[in-house]
């Protein structure tokens, strides 16, 4: 088709483009005449604000009323790629880097020893005019006819010594609030000695100080003893708290009006918000913390404190009979329970729970809300590189599209980023602009395709106004909305511990007791003097040598004995073909429930909890919130948290990535249905490089389970060494071991692998072959326990089995595959590595097929 001149020429074109994109009918013409002038005109309505402290960017409304759907804008995309190809770009492309990281807000530089130095100077500076400080209050103090009772001296450098020196408690005698933040005390001993002094102290800070650590709660636990009218300790509130601390959060107390020690100043009041978060409370049920006390409490912040020592129930009761509290912010999992709605309707006064109004989330019957999320703004080591630093930064600002013609759709996605204005979008659950991708074909046709994406308002807007979008437009609860905004916010991490927790409980709880072994009953097809069994075939290594008398090879398939293709062959192909139900296929029903990988590891699971053989592994579709907990004990407890995720039904590593990521992992959600599996990050190494090994598993029976392991297996090679830095994650000649589509195939005969592995890591193959196999039967038990409907009398099979080791040599199920690709079983000859039998490549489908139908054993062993 000659180049685009007409309106008409372009919906034609573009129609399915138009309809997908969600664009307004109406603005289809404003568009095409924006596409063919190449007119990018949002800089003149819009501007870029930098906010959150320069880390993160803005996109506010300039121009003056914008409508409803009344314009559309062109965002050009700044940077398109394939994953794999995003930290080499980075690296070669000039000015990507650069661009990408002032972009994403991870261009700013720190310089630690400068800073450092100046901190000391500082601090040094400080310590000279310590004295004058205190003379200063003590003079401000005697002007007011009055005595001090909060002293502030943070980030003086003081140590031990100083603190000594400066006897504190004969100047201050009065003091209520002593902070002694950011200093470099390290004696407990010291302290106790010093601070006890104060006979009427009610706040102590020691924040940031080396002995805070070191003695690991020692120290505040012996203060709390000898001060038993301290309210506040380290910022937490004592288990002697009352009004003055809650006074302090309240703002009733502080420097300005310390209080009195003694006796009730009574200021509670006329309190209306208190914001007590993150106060290390554990019992809330306090005689000052009462409706008697603030009965004009309208505003209460709960969140960041156990309350372990009340029950959701005492907290509820507490909390009801406060008479102006209509506003609550608490955990949700947490104290007060693990539902909003519950909370809400032991809470009818309530007006709003966690900033979000409570008729809105009754009528949605929500159970976990929170829109007071802060954003995972960009983190960076100033000595990080820029394109490391974007890696880490990019999946905040990414997008997704994959391409598709007549034939067949792109197998490998295409992430972008859209320029400056484009990604100065921040998200909102109600935003007042959409974005969607668009394929611009000017010529008419695939070659010709630019990629743009449009923004237009879909609510008025007026000036000033902060222009957003939905982060996950069209994304609701059904499809985990809640859990998948983790990818660009810090979200309640309880509530994701909680279902991991509530999830591994299950696990464990299942077990399965193995069938004992049974005589094999399947037999031979050629009994007697039958003719030989009619075979109709598709793959090629099959027609080319399967030779064995006792079959012959036919070319129409509802005339076959045997059936033995790669394609699927359900109730429409049957139609299609003329197939009966007497025909034996090479396929088994519900042999899903093995070859797909999610629903792998939901039979493992459902049989076994977790083995130790398997990884654990979650279905994203439907386990993103307990992958998200896992993630964050992981994280917590400092253990590794490298997983791979693995598209359900894709074979040779198409679309599958290892990261370290949270925001990676969630995001690559959008590129189709996966698997997230923890890494094996310690495999057991060839000559430095990572392998895994393909076995084959020839199925006659279900039940009961006859199951055979072809003697012929083979070792897969990555190319390259194998490492854990990060820039390695995208290098699939490291991480990766299937060469055959891409990378040059570092073929290894398996007698010489077996003899060479066993010399470099002083181990008996025969022990590690004793755990596949016994590893192997527990996939397939497990099938026919969980999926007993995959048995078949007109079925038979073979599978692929991948298997890792990992550094301890115990074996890793990775995947089981359908019909797997036997070009090397075929193609190498080689000698047996257990029995030292001389093997034929060529004879291999005679002996599988030997095996599978004529109940023979050669070159295989039963398991």
């Amino acid at each position: 088709m000659s180049r685009i001149e007409t309106f008409e020429d372009f919906v034609k074109v573009h129609g399915l483009l138009l309809t997908a994109s969600g664009l307004p009918q109406p603005l289809h013409e404003r568009l095409f005449k924006k596409l063919s002038t190449d007119t990018f005109d949002g800089g003149v309505r819009f501007q870029i604000e930098l906010c959150e402290d320069g880390r993160r960017r803005r996109l506010v409304l300039t121009s003056g009323f914008m409508g409803k759907e009344s314009d559309v804008f062109l965002v050009d995309h700044a940077w398109t790629f394939r994953l794999s190809d995003a930290f080499k770009q980075l690296q070669e492309v000039p000015g990507l880097a650069q661009r990408m990281a002032v972009l994403m807000c991870v261009d700013g530089d720190l310089n630690v020893d400068e800073e450092a130095e100046g901190g000391t100077l500082i601090a040094e500076a400080g310590s000279m005019c310590i004295e004058d400080m205190l003379e200063h209050e003590l003079c401000k103090a005697k002007e007011n006819k009055d005595t001090v009772r909060w002293l502030e001296l943070d980030e003086l450098n003081i140590n031990d010594d100083t603190l000594l020196s400066l006897n504190l408690s004969a100047k201050f005698p009065d003091l209520i609030a002593l902070s002694l933040c950011g200093n470099r005390l390290e004696s407990a001993d010291i302290i106790f000695h010093e601070v006890t002094k104060f006979k009427h102290l009610k706040a102590l800070w020691l924040n940031n100080n080396p002995v805070v650590e070191k003695c690991d709660g020692c120290l505040a636990d012996k203060i709390l003893q000898a001060c038993p009218g301290l309210e506040i300790l380290n910022s937490s509130f004592t288990h002697n708290f009352g009004e003055w601390a809650l006074g302090f959060c309240a703002d009733v107390y502080g420097k300005d009006n310390p209080g009195q020690h003694c006796g009730s100043d009574h200021k509670l009041h006329e309190v209306t918000s208190l914001d007590i978060s993150g106060r290390g409370i554990h019992n809330l049920a306090n005689k000052a913390f009462s409706p008697a006390m603030m009965p004009s409490l309208s505003y209460l912040n709960l969140r960041g404190n156990s309350l372990e020592e009340n029950s959701a129930s005492e907290l509820l009761e507490v909390l009801k009979q406060f008479p102006s509290l209509n506003a609550l912010e608490v955990d949700i999992p947490g104290p007060l329970g693990e539902s909003a709605v519950v909370i809400l309707e032991s809470l009818p006064n309530l007006s709003s729970l966690n900033g979000v109004c409570a008729t809105k989330i009754l009528e949605a019957g929500k159970h976990v809300i929170d829109s007071i999320l802060e954003p995972r703004l960009p983190e960076w080591k100033p000595e990080e590189p820029l394109a490391d630093r974007v890696i880490n930064a990019m999946w905040h600002y990414l997008m997704t599209y994959r391409l598709a013609d007549e034939e067949k759709i792109d197998e490998t996605p295409a992430w972008y980023v859209m320029d400056e204005l484009g990604s100065a979008l921040r998200h909102s659950d109600e935003p007042n602009f959409m974005v969607a991708p668009f394929l611009y074909m000017p010529e008419g046709n695939l070659a010709s395709a630019v990629s743009y994406s449009l923004l237009w308002p879909i609510q008025n807007a007026q000036q000033g106004d902060e222009c957003t979008r939905d982060y996950l437009y069209g994304i609701g609860e059904d499809k985990q909305r809640s859990a998948r905004l983790t990818a660009w916010f810090h979200t309640p991490e309880n509530y994701f511990i909680k279902e991991y927790e509530k999830h591994r409980n299950e696990l464990e709880s299942r077990s399965f007791t193995r069938p004992s072994a049974m005589s094999l009953v399947t037999k031979s097809l050629l009994e007697g003097d039958r003719c030989p069994l009619r075979v109709y075939t598709d793959i090629p290594q099959v027609e080319e040598f399967l030779k064995r008398p006792e079959f012959i090879l036919i070319s129409d398939p509802k005339d076959a004995h045997i059936i033995w293709t790669s394609m699927q062959v359900d109730e429409d192909t049957k139609r299609a073909t003329g197939i009966t139900d007497d025909q034996i296929i090479n396929q088994f029903p519900y042999e899903a429930c093995v070859v797909m990988k999610h629903h792998l590891a939901e039979t493992v699971q459902k049989a076994y909890g977790s083995p130790d053989w398997l990884q654990p592994t979650y279905n994203l579709e439907v386990q993103l919130s307990q992958l998200i907990g896992d993630y964050y004990i992981r994280k917590r407890d400092g253990l590794n948290n490298l997983w791979i995720l693995k598209p359900w039904n894709m074979a040779r590593t198409i679309d599958t990535t290892v990261t370290d990521n949270i925001s990676a992992i969630i995001r690559l959600m959008e590129t189709g249905p996966k698997i997230c599996q923890k890494y094996i990050e310690h495999p057991a190494l060839f000559q430095g490089k990572k392998f895994d090994i393909r076995y084959i598993v020839l199925v006659r029976s279900i039940n009961p389970l006859e199951i055979f392991l072809s003697d012929v297996f083979w070792v897969r090679l990555a190319n390259n060494p194998y490492s854990l830095e990060k820039n390695s994650f995208f290098e699939y000649e490291t991480h990766f071991t299937v060469m055959n589509y891409r990378g040059r195939i570092n073929h290894k005969n398996t007698p010489d692998f077996v003899r060479e592995f066993e010399e470099e890591h002083k181990v008996k193959w025969s022990d590690v072959h004793e755990r596949v196999k016994k590893m192997i039967r527990s996939v397939f038990e497990a099938a026919a326990f969980v999926h007993p409907e995959m048995h078949s009398p007109m079925s038979r099979a073979i599978y692929g089995v991948d298997v890792m080791l990992d550094s301890s040599f115990k074996p890793k199920l990775l995947e089981v595959t359908y019909c797997p690709d036997c070009t090397r079983a075929c193609k190498y000859d080689m000698v047996s590595v257990f029995k030292g039998e001389e093997m034929r490549g060529s004879n291999f489908f005679n002996d599988v097929f030997g095996c599978l139908f004529l109940n023979e054993t050669t070159h295989v062993s039963p398991l």
